[in-house]
């Protein structure tokens, strides 16, 4: 859930001034969202965009892990610049991860998109399980699954 959602008394615009102070200061903030039902949970950056680069997206992880995941790889974009789909990175304490254009970004960024439109570009951070498979290999977590992807793998 998002602190907009958790706090209803609080208006949409309000959220959106005190997101963009956070993005000023710090370069970008992440968002997480909880998956609806049995839907697993997201989370992504907003603020990227207006550096050049693709906001990132991660899936299937609690919020503290998203957030240490997608700050690293912000912090990476802003080293390397823009992440490249098909790229894989070894970053440190992280598993092993593959960057895969997100197919409609606007559907899962809605804070990204009330900052900067519906033209956003995402790219999504698909983590390796311990075993160094990912998702598309129907071995990934013992075959439970987890982590949606959110675009076409580029082979």
């Amino acid at each position: 859930m998002c602190q907009m959602c958790e706090e209803p008394e609080r208006s949409e615009e309000q959220y959106l001034i005190e997101v963009l102070d956070r993005i000023r200061e710090y370069g970008w903030c992440v968002q997480g969202v909880l998956g609806p039902g049995s839907r697993p949970p997201w989370a992504y950056t907003a603020g990227l965009t207006v550096q050049g680069l693709p906001e990132l997206v991660v899936t299937g992880l609690s919020l503290h892990e998203s957030a240490y995941v997608l700050n690293a790889g912000a912090e990476h974009s802003l080293h390397t610049g823009p992440p490249v789909p098909g790229e894989q990175w070894l970053l440190p304490r992280l598993p092993k991860l593959e960057v895969v254009e997100l197919s409609t970004p606007a559907a899962h960024l809605h804070l990204a998109v009330c900052c900067y439109g519906t033209g956003i570009q995402a790219m999504q951070l698909v983590y390796a399980d311990p075993t160094g498979r990912f998702p598309w290999s129907p071995h990934y977590n013992s075959g439970l699954g987890g982590q949606p992807v959110l675009g076409v793998r580029h082979a």
